[in-house]
């Protein structure tokens, strides 16, 4: 499967299947959370929760590529990722891009 954040690939002619997503809801343990919670106190990066976004859009891309599949296509193209607090420590991430088979 070829993904790229592209509406073309080179050398390839599109066929459009569809619109395919993928989306998670992550969260850290509260343990963690307090602990980031005093991090923001001195500054830095809350390593803690660049690990959580980094599963959660493994995640959301991974069921985005399952959806893909079920359509049959051969690539995902302009894929985009978006991401919104649900709740302190929580975080949605979809990842979305439009599933195409190479004619």
């Amino acid at each position: 499967m070829i993904l790229v954040n592209t509406d073309y690939i080179s050398g390839k002619e599109l066929e459009m299947l569809g619109l395919v997503k993928g989306s998670t809801i992550q969260s850290k343990n509260v343990g963690r959370d307090i602990i980031q919670g005093f991090k923001t106190l001195v500054g830095g990066e809350l390593k803690s929760y660049t690990e959580m976004m980094n599963e959660a859009r493994a995640l959301a891309t991974k069921r985005m590529v399952e959806e893909a599949e079920k359509l049959g296509a051969d690539a995902v193209v302009n894929i985009r990722y978006a991401s919104a607090a649900v709740m302190q420590g929580a975080a949605e991430v979809m990842a979305y891009g439009t599933a195409v088979k190479f004619r």
